[in-house]
């Protein structure tokens, strides 16, 4: 006892030292992407009041923060994302954000074996078992996405190597990963019916070493409303859903495959099943959005952030039980913690002028990449995610010429050119792609990548030699 009270954190102790810190970093000179804490465009002011929303899990009572910390971009020793590199993760940032996130009020945490290259589960568990076990709910997966690990054998591994990483012996609440992905039915058939892993799932939390089970959906429609017509039998205790106030309306204008999150919300809400959001920030582009755009964000709401906006919707809906976001750094989790303590919940108005901004974001054709890196490693060694998303900076920033005649053409031409071989090594860019095809299937976003990438790089070639 004595030993684990020492394990335990004297939150204002933390408080004190961690109140006002921050990280800083950059962008370099011609290159589109952002620094660091661009992605919130503009800073939110105050303290930061210790008055988090709560939302209540119908089937076990739990009361769970609105704001949910998603473990998939733990900082690593150099500064940089787990999720993009495989430098070691800084464990005592990780532990210090950990303790700032608790000390606010946020108590879901949410992993899976696949996130920071199959590290988060062991960074996440040695953070969170410094605290008393019923003081925070923790979130994995069963992210038996490859063939090779759809097995039972393979995936009972999977979920019981998840308990020993995450230092526990139940998870709250545990998800079968990405369903509708890939081939659909055809996937979700062979990674959890076939092998039995759904009824094990099922016997798991009975046994109560599961206390809550749900999905998580990305692609085919038809996974999510076969799983939703089975409710009665299977009783899902949550479900997981991308939604933002883009995909609301349209997400199959961003991307025909998806579907649109109003549809996905009100099925779950026919059954009173309790969302959890993924994606608020549609993989950052609601916060590194178009200049015109952010300027009429700020402009109705100066103090806040660009990100708050789209943080604010996602919670605007009652039953949504919790909103994940993965924060890499402490400026991050500061505005968010800012935005959801307490939750002030948009009004009819906000909701109008955010569908006005959807729609007026969908003219600008940004590749709906969401840089979970799921399309990697490339057989080829290519870059796949960086490529994309550097196309994406730039046409935020304005740096996509369509022609010679435009007024910033030089400009704008020698920030894609310099910017995309300082975010990309040559060898890793788009020209070497021979379209193999072997990304696609793993793109929750369903992007054709080959062909995405065989246009940018003609792109480039059109801007290299002067031939727009």
């Amino acid at each position: 006892m004595e030993e684990k009270n020492k394990k335990n954190i004297d939150r204002r102790r933390f408080l004190k030292v961690l109140g006002g810190s921050t990280l800083a970093s950059t962008a370099s000179l011609y290159s589109c992407k952002p620094d660091k804490n661009a992605s919130f465009r503009g800073n939110g002011s105050g303290d930061i009041p210790a008055e988090m929303t709560y939302r209540t899990t119908p089937t076990t009572g739990d009361k769970v923060s609105l704001l949910g910390y998603g473990c998939m971009r733990w900082p690593t020793v150099s500064n940089s994302s787990a999720r993009d590199s495989s430098d070691e993760i800084d464990q005592e940032m990780v532990n210090r954000l950990v303790d700032y996130a608790i000390a606010h009020g946020i108590n879901y945490f949410d992993t899976s074996p696949a996130y920071c290259k199959g590290r988060s589960e062991h960074a996440t568990g040695i953070a969170l078992s410094r605290y008393p076990r019923d003081t925070y709910y923790i979130a994995t997966k069963l992210s038996n996405f490859a063939p090779q690990t759809w097995s039972r054998e393979n995936s009972m591994a999977m979920y019981r190597n998840s308990m020993k990483e995450l230092q526990v012996d139940y998870i709250d609440y545990y998800l079968l990963h990405g369903i509708g992905m890939g081939n659909g039915m055809e996937d979700f058939e062979g990674r959890y019916i076939n092998n039995g892993m759904l009824d094990f799932l099922l016997e798991e939390r009975k046994a109560g070493r599961i206390r809550n089970l749900g999905f998580s959906y990305h692609g085919d429609i038809k996974v999510f409303d076969y799983l939703l017509s089975r409710q009665d039998e299977i009783k899902w205790d949550f479900v997981q859903i991308q939604l933002n106030y883009v995909d609301w309306k349209h997400a199959k204008e961003v991307n025909t495959r998806n579907t649109d999150a109003e549809y996905l919300y009100g099925e779950l809400q026919k059954r009173n099943i309790p969302a959890i959001i993924m994606e608020p920030l549609l993989g950052g582009r609601l916060s590194n959005v178009h200049d015109h755009i952010a300027a009429k964000l700020k402009q109705r709401s100066p103090d806040s952030s660009v990100a708050s906006w789209a943080f604010r919707f996602a919670g605007t809906f009652s039953g949504v039980l919790t909103v994940l976001s993965g924060m890499t750094y402490m400026e991050h989790l500061q505005d968010n913690l800012r935005t959801y303590s307490p939750l002030e919940p948009l009004t009819d108005i906000d909701l109008a002028f955010l569908e006005e901004t959807a729609v007026q974001m969908l003219r600008y054709p940004t590749i709906p990449c969401n840089d979970c890196k799921y399309c990697m490693p490339c057989p080829y060694g290519l870059d796949i995610p960086e490529i994309l998303l550097h196309y994406n900076r730039c046409i935020n920033a304005g740096n996509i010429p369509e022609s010679r005649q435009d007024e910033n053409y030089a400009k704008a031409r020698r920030a894609f050119l310099v910017g995309y071989d300082r975010s990309v090594p040559r060898l890793r860019q788009a020209n070497h792609c021979v379209g193999c095809n072997q990304c696609n299937p793993y793109c929750p976003q369903n992007i054709d990548i080959p062909k995405e990438l065989l246009r940018i790089d003609k792109y480039t070639e059109q801007l290299k030699q002067n031939l727009l």
